[in-house]
């Protein structure tokens, strides 16, 4: 058993070792993508971890018990299952694997303690036919091998919110058979960051990348709870055709007295400033159109520009997954009746100048 791998040596092909999310990162380091660096905590480390502490039969058997539409039943049971993995302590062999690829995390970075994202992995999430997609839980700038172990713990738990035993139930997911991995991955320090699709969220038109950001760390820009500023970008003359910049109130940072992450106040002369550059958006478009190139598909990917480096090393891709919202509708023509390839030709001609 590989209770830890490095995103270096993962691929598509690891999914079931440590799921969508962390097979994706390892897919884009491989791909040439500026991704941060970090290792996945295998599903064989979960399936290890309720094995050997004797608490997988105790999971199936209430799971086992669950009816249709019993939501006080569903709560119970989703309680039951998170307490029981979040009061058993983790065993040696899993425990030692973490808090040994943290350190070497740690001298890679060359940071005593160096501060992660911890990031559910689920087997059968991002996947281009269903949305599991933010179905388990994420804890950010966790710093030191214990707080690691817990939030570990706490995403393996987060398996079984009411939300995600329904969402199995329903679409007929076997429970024994979505495992979960776990990702712990350097944090960016992230000056400004957010989502970008490479085609149009709005009409499917995919001869635009469509970006959104703000200032802080995007959980505010994925979580609705900032108005962020919005380009949309031509892939092929890498013109801003539409820029929004709106008012930005709130950020999310890292409080280093509370050694949590929070949101404060936007300084004001920052509110209504663009939280990115010119150049920092055809770099973003043309990763967008690099990661939309080697999926070989349409593509909704997490970015943030870390402070503590100049550009363009400052950029990072943090998650991609495949977009699954248009991709699932029937293929056909977008716009006016007219393909996506001539919607793209029909923009590089227009910048065509033929001599009279």
């Amino acid at each position: 058993m590989e209770y830890i791998l490095h995103f270096e040596v993962l691929d598509k092909t690891s999914l079931p070792r440590v799921g969508g999310k962390n097979a994706s990162l390892g897919e884009m380091i491989k791909a040439g993508i500026r991704v941060p660096p970090g290792f996945a905590v295998t599903t064989d480390s979960y399936l290890n971890f309720i094995t050997e502490t004797g608490i997988k039969d105790k999971i199936y058997e209430i799971l086992s018990n669950l009816k249709p539409d019993d939501v006080d039943a569903l709560n119970s049971a989703s309680s039951q299952i998170q307490g029981l993995i979040n009061s058993t302590s983790m065993n040696d062999q899993v425990k030692s694997a973490i808090e040994k690829a943290y350190l070497e995390l740690c001298g890679k970075c060359a940071v005593k303690d160096v501060p992660v994202a911890v990031r559910s992995s689920a087997t059968a999430e991002d996947l281009p036919t269903a949305s599991f997609a933010g179905q388990q839980d994420t804890y950010l700038w966790v710093v030191g091998t214990e707080d690691i172990l817990s939030s570990v713990r706490k995403c393996w738990a987060s398996l079984y919110t009411p939300r995600a035993i329904d969402y199995r139930n329903k679409n007929n997911f076997p429970h024994e058979k979505v495992l979960i991995s776990v990702g712990v991955q350097k944090m960016v320090n992230s000056r400004s960051a957010g989502v970008m699709f490479t085609l149009n969220p709005t009409n499917g038109d995919p001869s635009k990348v469509v970006i959104e950001g703000s200032w802080g760390l995007g959980e505010t820009v994925v979580s609705g709870s900032v108005n962020p500023d919005k380009f949309v970008v031509d892939k092929v003359v890498m013109e801003t055709s539409e820029r929004t910049i709106s008012v930005k109130h709130i950020q999310c940072v890292h409080d280093p007295v509370g050694g949590e992450v929070i949101n404060v106040d936007v300084e004001e002369d920052m509110q209504s400033k663009c939280c990115l550059e010119d150049e920092e958006i055809k770099e973003l478009v043309r990763i967008a159109k690099g990661i939309e190139t080697h999926y070989g598909r349409a593509m909704d990917i997490e970015w943030a520009v870390d402070r503590d480096f100049s550009y363009p090393e400052s950029i990072f891709i943090v998650q991609a997954r495949p977009e699954t919202v248009w991709s699932q509708r029937k293929k056909g023509p977008l716009i006016g009746k007219k393909s996506g390839y001539q919607l793209l030709m029909e923009q590089a001609m227009k910048r065509i100048k033929i001599p009279g």
